[in-house]
């Protein structure tokens, strides 16, 4: 089962990047605990390890997700009213990933339906940085522009962080670059966004009342778009937090004492009912094609939790396909809509 983990550290994966602010606050005042931006769509028995139920919750992401684009579009509606102007979203694509191409067609698909002008760039495989850098740059200074995306992963020639630390944080719609990242980190400060993937799992957790003060969560990956900003993300909210990586000795001795179980790895399957606790809240953050020659497609998604096992054993879950990702598009836009907001001083 170790060497197996230690798979980990050669295993990456492109997800959905988009983020939330609470809601239609102002995304400067990050609360260390905020409440769910609806009413709760669970009743709130359902707790981490709290479970009175005699089957798993499945935690959709589909009701919450139309709920927030619905409230955007509102919102986008009631400011061109006010100011005559919308918010606006810049996307830089390089290379030909399929996974990559197909991420970015959902997010400006997004986008269009809730009324957020997009502008896309597609860069060649073999774009140079300095090319890279001046397309960043452009819509640095484009004042219709108020989020930025570089959609990675990048091709291996191209430095990401150099990428990412070009990108205005005033219109770092993902919440990588290392003034955002860094506030996250340190309790009293606020970035100005906060990563898509891990403000989704929180809101997910929020909406379905799962308890998280006090409680024991594992994230399983370290990534920036998701694994280290969600670790941040349940301290906040005064979670006790561990966190496995590649590194990790018997990762499944820690996850089994968690109530709560994210993970993000891009392996499909490899938490098994072995791996947690009886009662145990897990959010499946990975998203992973599985070849399936049963299907019209010939892959089939999954994530990383094996699904089967773990319904019989856990007191609720989210499904893949279905469960986080919808809700991190609908993070996306409401960051641009947050940012838009702030460029135009809107309230």
């Amino acid at each position: 089962m170790v060497g197996f983990w230690h798979r980990l550290g050669t295993k990456g994966k492109a997800l959905y990047s988009a983020t939330l602010s609470p809601p239609f606050s102002s995304p400067l005042t990050l609360p260390h605990n905020w409440v769910p931006t609806q009413t709760p769509i669970v009743p709130s028995h359902l707790g981490a390890t709290g479970q009175t139920q005699s089957a798993a919750e499945i935690m959709s992401g589909k009701p919450i997700a139309k709920d927030i684009k619905l409230r955007v579009a509102a919102e986008i509606s009631r400011m061109k009213a006010a100011v005559g102007r919308l918010p606006g979203l810049a996307v830089v694509l390089v290379g030909y990933r399929e996974d990559s191409r197909a991420y970015v067609h959902i997010k400006l698909k997004a986008c269009d339906e809730v009324g957020i002008e997009t502008s896309i760039v597609q860069l060649p495989q073999d774009c140079t940085q300095d090319r890279l850098i001046d397309v960043v740059s452009s819509f640095n200074s484009n004042p219709t522009v108020h989020g930025i995306i570089v959609q990675l992963p990048l091709p291996q020639h191209l430095d990401e962080e150099t990428i990412i630390n070009f990108v205005s944080p005033e219109k770092d719609v993902d919440g990588f670059h290392p003034l955002n990242m860094g506030n996250l980190a340190l309790r009293g400060r606020e970035p100005l966004f906060i990563p898509c993937a891990p403000k989704a799992c929180i809101e997910l957790l929020l909406r379905y009342r799962v308890e998280i003060i006090g409680k024991n969560a594992v994230v399983i990956g370290r990534s920036k778009i998701a694994g280290l900003s969600t670790s941040l993300l349940l301290q906040r909210h005064h979670a006790t937090v561990s966190t496995l990586h590649s590194f990790t000795n018997n990762p499944e001795q820690i996850t089994r004492r968690a109530d709560i179980v994210v993970s993000d790895v891009g392996i499909p399957n490899i938490v098994g009912c072995d791996w947690l606790m009886p009662g145990a809240v897990v959010v499946d953050m990975g998203t992973n094609s599985v070849k399936d020659p049963n299907s019209p497609r010939g892959f089939r998604t999954t994530g990383d939790v094996c699904y089967e096992e773990a319904i019989k054993v856990v007191s609720a879950i989210t499904p893949v396909p279905g469960g986080v990702g919808p809700v991190v598009i609908s993070m996306l836009l409401s960051n641009t809509l947050d940012s838009a907001k702030r460029a135009y001083g809107f309230t």
